[in-house]
Parts: C-alpha cells; sequence; structure tokens
C-alpha cells in the first residue's frame, strides 16, 4: 500500500469516527429534550373533565326523590398528580311556568350500581359505597352512579334547569355541568304510582323524536 493509499485510509476513518461522534452527541441531546418534556408534562397539574350521560334515573321513595346519575370523570393529561373529588352536589331549579314552586334541597346520598337481570330485562339499583372523596387519573378514569335525595319533595309537570358541581381541592376550581329536565304530566303520575315500590323511570336527551326546539337538549321521559 502507497502513503497516498494510506492517507486516504485514514483521512476516511476520521471522517466516520468524526461522523459517529456527531450522531451520538445529536442522539444524546435528543433524548434529554425528550426526558425534559416528558418530565414537564408529568409536573403539569391534571386537567380533569366531567361529562354527564345521555340518560338520568328518577323516582320516589315514599314521600322523598330520589335522582340517580351516572358522569364519567376523566383526566386528558397524564401527570404525576392525581385529582380528588371531594364532594357532589345536585342543584334543580324549576323554572317558567313552574317557577315559584319549591326548589328541592337534594344532597349526596350515596354511590351505587346497576344490577341487570337478561331473564326479565330488569334493572335493579343496590347500594355500593357511601359518599367519599375518590380519585382521578388519566388511566383510572371514574364513572360513579351518584344518588341524591330531596326529602319530602315531589315532581310537577314543567321545565327545570339543573346542575351537577363536583368539588375538587381547594387550589381547584369545581367541575359543574349544565342541564335541563322537561317532566311531563304523564311522567310525574307515573312517578308518583311507582312511589310505594321504589320504582325508577329513565329520561333521556338523545332521542330523535326530542330533536325539536321545544325540547333542546333537555332530559324527558323515555315514554313521552
Amino acid at each position: 500500500m502507497t502513503d497516498s493509499d494510506e492517507g486516504a485510509t485514514t483521512s476516511r476513518r476520521n471522517v466516520l469516527d468524526a461522523v459517529h461522534k456527531w450522531a451520538a452527541t445529536a442522539a444524546a441531546v435528543v433524548a434529554l429534550a425528550l426526558s425534559a418534556y416528558n418530565f414537564a408534562d408529568l409536573q403539569e397539574q391534571p386537567q380533569v373533565d366531567v361529562t354527564l350521560p345521555h340518560l338520568l334515573r328518577i323516582g320516589l321513595d315514599g314521600m322523598d326523590a330520589h335522582f340517580y346519575v351516572q358522569p364519567t370523570v376523566s383526566s386528558r393529561i397524564k401527570t404525576q398528580d392525581v385529582d380528588v373529588i371531594r364532594d357532589a352536589h345536585l342543584q334543580l331549579t324549576p323554572s317558567g311556568s313552574i317557577s315559584s314552586s319549591k326548589r328541592p334541597k337534594f344532597y349526596w346520598k350515596e354511590v351505587g350500581v346497576w344490577d341487570f337481570d337478561p331473564v326479565k330485562e330488569f334493572i335493579s339499583y343496590r347500594w355500593s359505597a357511601d359518599p367519599a372523596p375518590f380519585i382521578v387519573s388519566q388511566d383510572k378514569p371514574q364513572q360513579p352512579t351518584f344518588l341524591f335525595q330531596a326529602d319530602r319533595w315531589g315532581f310537577r309537570p314543567g321545565r327545570y334547569e339543573g346542575s351537577l358541581r363536583l368539588s375538587r381541592t381547594a387550589e381547584h376550581s369545581p367541575l359543574t355541568k349544565n342541564f335541563c329536565l322537561i317532566m311531563s304530566e304523564r311522567a310525574v303520575k307515573e312517578i308518583q304510582g311507582g312511589a310505594a315500590d321504589r320504582s325508577i323511570y329513565f329520561f333521556r336527551n338523545d332521542l330523535p323524536k326530542f330533536a325539536s326546539n321545544r325540547y333542546s337538549g333537555c332530559y324527558v321521559r323515555e315514554t313521552d
């Protein structure tokens, strides 16, 4: 091998070494940047959302009104911190022609679950837990079935404006979702008739037959 060949080989080796070192350095910088980005993401506060279901359940237990709602509570971002839902509040305000009616005072009574009997095609409710704080994170969304009770109060036919408010830790503002409920005279009589055996009735906000402006996305009894 001539001196010129040895020089060319050495030159190519130096170039390859330089490229290798540059690539390794670039990869390390990229890895560091990604690590810093992921670390910054993890340090963010959880962004929790609450979504109401398309279906609410309502009934009477003797003279007490029962209101069942199962929202989805989830976090959009993966963080090291979790959010804690400390309390749940339901407000229901008579409006329009019944705005002067007595306003119910609902309180969070308990958390329950629904059992489905495929033979009888019947859904029943049972107690699951006492009202207590629960944790929400991206890998642990929650769908609790809240049971709210208003003592010695009953529905009247008309429109109601409602809200579900979930209280969080002191540094976070509450999560609030508004909704409306239209109670027909037929639905009121149906609910009153089922008070003795604690019957439960479905109200939906997504049925095509209730798509007119009159209902405007409100929850309406399925059989109206």
